[in-house]
C-alpha cells in the first residue's frame, strides 16, 4: 500500500494530509503538526488552541446608539477586519435589564480567550470613559476616535484612599 502525504505550511505550523492510493482526491484524513509550539508540553492538561488570527469582540449600549446601532456594528466589524482580528460576538447592553453594565462581556472575554473589545466611542461605557479592570484584561478600542488603549501599557490602577470615619 503507498501513501502519499501533502505538506502545506501555514503560521504557526504545517498542514499534513496523508492518504493512501485507494483514498480519493478529498479524503479527510489529516492532522497537524505544531513545530516550535511552546504550551504543548506545558499545558498539556488545557488542550492546546491554535489560532491563525487574534480574536476580538464588539461592545455598544443600545441606549447610546439609539437608531445608529445597525451602523455601529457594522462600523465595529469593518474596523475588526482592518486591523486582522476574528470577529466572534457582538455583546450588546441594554439597561433596561438591569443587569451590570460590563459583566456579559467580561465573561464572553473569558470564555472565547478575546485579545481585544472594540466599542463605537468611549461614550458606550460610564462616565463615556475606558474602565481600567477591562483594559488590564485586553485591549479595548474605539471606533470614533480611533484609539486603542492596549493593555500593555496600562498603568497599574492605585489604591483608593483610605476611609475616614464620620468626616474626620
Amino acid at each position: 500500500m503507498n501513501r502519499r502525504t501533502r505538506l502545506y505550511k501555514f503560521p504557526g505550523g504545517v498542514f499534513e494530509l496523508q492518504a493512501t492510493e485507494d483514498d480519493s482526491e478529498d479524503y479527510g484524513g489529516f492532522y497537524l503538526q505544531f513545530q516550535d509550539f511552546y504550551m504543548l508540553d506545558d499545558h498539556e492538561d488545557r488542550g492546546v488552541v491554535m489560532r491563525y488570527k487574534p480574536t476580538c469582540l464588539g461592545y455598544l449600549r443600545t441606549d447610546v446608539s439609539g437608531v445608529a446601532q445597525l451602523w455601529d456594528q457594522s462600523q465595529i466589524r469593518k474596523l475588526a477586519t482592518r486591523l486582522g482580528y476574528d470577529f466572534a460576538d457582538m455583546v450588546i447592553y441594554d439597561p433596561r435589564f438591569g443587569r451590570p453594565p460590563l459583566a456579559r462581556l467580561k465573561a464572553q472575554v473569558t470564555r472565547l480567550d478575546a485579545e481585544a473589545v472594540i466599542v463605537p466611542s468611549p461614550e458606550h461605557f460610564q462616565g463615556g470613559e475606558i474602565p481600567g479592570t477591562l483594559v488590564q484584561q485586553l485591549d479595548v478600542i474605539t471606533v470614533t476616535p480611533e484609539e486603542t488603549y492596549a493593555r500593555r501599557t496600562m498603568p497599574p490602577l492605585r489604591d483608593p484612599p483610605p476611609a475616614k470615619a464620620d468626616g474626620a
